[in-house]
């Protein structure tokens, strides 16, 4: 018998036991980190560091330049007001300073021994200013931060035996603004996550049209193809062996099914012949019954392999349960072998295909048939029931034979695999819930199988609300 990875009996709820198998959500950040996130976040990382690295190149290089520049702007005001207050006499002298200190930037005032001036280095900018101010406008220039109580830059010169405070506006020689740094920083940043998601999505683009083409692969459809001239040497390569590998796929699926269809032919036909014979050469009722039975059973067992074979493509419409279970069960009609009870509801549907659900119950109910008949009565009583749980439908095939063995259970659902030790005789291929498994698979849904608390084999299919 056979079906999809069977779980042991659990006292986990049956709807937690039916649910697929889910990736925990942190395996899931991780898998799509390891394509394009991770080579996103690589390169932004690495793009990033560049950035700031030169943002810090820059600050360090134009540093000393710039206060050498700032300083020199201010010695040519000074050397300008000098030579300015050096060819006049006192009175004209006081209009100059009028007329300067009208200036917004720039303020001109006599200096007196009684001014209290602060130094003119808070910062290591200011330091090399104020360095670079003494080296041009001589030792005894005084640079102060605040004259008296009012704050500026204030240089203070002498002509001859008078003495004079210069102001200058602080801020037009300072070093580069944090804004201006942080809006370079921030342009250069949006470029870089723009650029990283550009150049991760190029790098991971083949990685995701092979991905692709292998779920259609998986799925059956052998008919994808990948580009072979794309100019990446190594894509080409692989493009160009998966292709090879999807066509010598598609070659022998296709052997496959004529093989298939061919030994279907070639065996039915003599046992035609056989069945032909028996009636007309055999006497004896008995030898003829029996080989009348033998033949059906080798023709049954080709129509396994041929439904265990069949294609994956399906179409999956709404299929009315409570219909399709009873059509199946009608075609067994003989109450002295089994009886089937169906309790579900009229208005259960699922998306399914129709003729692959009454497969899968088909097989169902032939295995209730065969291998779970009651030792008392030798009948085999079965109970379909069904359930809603969330956006799912778990119906449920029910016999009440002796169950399964608990360490064969798992097997149940490997192909050609029969639990002979814990049920009674077995007939068949060994494909039943092989196929029931499969089917399952195709219409995106799931199957499990449990021994029932009171006795028998539970077999559940989950599938799809309508």
């Amino acid at each position: 018998m056979a079906t999809r990875t069977i779980k042991r009996p659990s006292s986990t709820p049956l709807s937690e036991r039916l649910r697929p198998p889910q990736t925990p959500r942190l395996a899931k950040k991780f898998v799509a980190l390891s394509l394009f996130w991770r080579t996103f976040f690589l390169l932004a990382l690495l793009l990033a560091s560049g950035v700031f690295a030169w943002v810090q190149t820059f600050r360090a290089l134009e540093f000393e330049p710039r206060a050498v520049q700032a300083a020199q702007q201010i010695a040519s005001l000074v050397n300008i007001a000098r030579a300015a207050l050096l060819g006049t006499d006192g009175i004209n002298r006081i209009a100059i300073i009028k007329s300067v200190s009208t200036l917004d930037s720039v303020k001109l005032t006599p200096r007196e021994p009684t001014d209290k001036w602060e130094p003119y280095e808070p910062d290591r900018f200011q330091r090399v200013i104020e360095r670079e101010l003494r080296d041009q406008l001589g030792p005894d220039t005084i640079v102060a931060s605040s004259m008296n109580g009012t704050p500026g830059l204030w240089v203070g010169f002498s002509i001859a035996r008078d003495s004079f405070w210069l102001k200058v506006d602080p801020t037009r020689v300072g070093p580069m603004s944090t804004s201006t740094i942080i809006l370079w920083v921030s342009i250069a940043l949006l470029a870089t996550v723009l650029g990283s998601a550009g150049i991760a999505r190029l790098i991971n683009r083949p990685l995701k049209d092979l991905s692709f083409a292998a779920s259609r692969i998986r799925e059956g459809e052998y008919d994808s193809r990948l580009d072979e001239t794309t100019m990446t040497s190594e894509i080409r390569q692989v493009n160009m062996g998966f292709n090879r590998m999807a066509r010598e796929l598609a070659k022998v699926e296709q052997d496959r099914a004529v093989m298939l269809a061919g030994i279907s032919h070639d065996l039915r036909t003599p046992l035609s012949r056989l069945r032909l014979e028996a009636e007309m050469s055999v006497q004896d009722e008995e030898a003829k019954s029996n080989m009348a039975m033998d033949i059906d059973q080798l023709d049954a067992i080709i129509d396994k392999f041929m439904d265990y074979a069949r294609p994956g493509e399906v179409k999956l419409v709404s299929v009315d349960v409570a219909t399709v279970v009873a059509r199946e069960a009608a075609a067994f009609r003989d109450t002295s072998q089994i009886r089937i009870q169906s309790k579900v509801a009229p208005d259960t549907r699922v998306l399914a295909d129709d003729v692959e659900l009454g497969r899968v119950l088909q097989n169902l109910f032939e295995n209730a048939r065969r291998y779970g008949r009651s030792t008392e009565t030798g009948i085999a009583r079965v109970v379909v029931s069904f359930a809603r749980t969330g956006p799912w439908v778990i119906i449920t095939v029910r016999d009440h034979g002796q169950g399964v063995d608990p360490k064969k259970i798992d097997q149940l659902t490997t192909p050609f695999f029969r639990g002979d030790a814990a049920r009674t005789a077995a007939t068949g291929a060994g494909l039943g819930l092989a196929i029931v498994e499969k089917a399952l698979q195709r219409m995106g849904g799931a199957f499990e199988l449990a021994n029932a608390t009171e006795g028998g084999l539970l077999a559940h299919i989950r599938l799809k609300r309508a």
